[in-house]
């Protein structure tokens, strides 16, 4: 079998170094693999398994109450986080969508108990969220 001569070798283009995929944990095979189908279509690869730990880290926090930071960072923001997890439970088939969702609702239990409403929550065009979790107190 005839070899590659070193020059060819090196002028391969190198792979660059990826952002590790969280995994999800604590799910059954048939949900991962719902979830690693919808991500390929029309999420990005770990979207729920990173959305998921957010949401969690978030809920972790000490102090009795929490309060939703104003920042629009998708990378700790438990808001957008809580977005992802629910589009991702209406594009799940229904088998694979009981798990998570039990999951999601045992997290929603403790978002409900630790941040207290805002009966004045307007989006910056002025109308008023539809999603329970985007009419919480942001600190200030």
């Amino acid at each position: 079998m005839a070899r590659k001569p070193p020059g060819a070798v090196r002028a391969l283009p190198r792979r660059r170094p990826t952002r590790p995929v969280r995994r999800l944990q604590g799910l059954p095979r048939r949900t991962r693999a719902a979830v690693h189908r919808i991500e390929a279509l029309s999420l990005r690869a770990g979207a729920v398994a990173e959305a998921l730990h957010t949401y969690e880290r978030f809920l972790r926090r000490p102090g009795r109450y929490l309060y939703l930071p104003r920042a629009n960072c998708p990378c700790c923001d438990p808001l957008a986080a809580r977005d992802v997890l629910e589009t991702a439970l209406h594009r799940l088939p229904r088998p694979a969508r009981t798990p998570l969702r039990a999951l999601v609702e045992r997290l929603d239990e403790e978002f409900l108990r630790r941040t207290l409403p805002d009966p004045l929550a307007t989006r910056p065009d002025g109308t008023r969220p539809t999603a329970w979790w985007h009419r919480r107190l942001p600190e200030d």
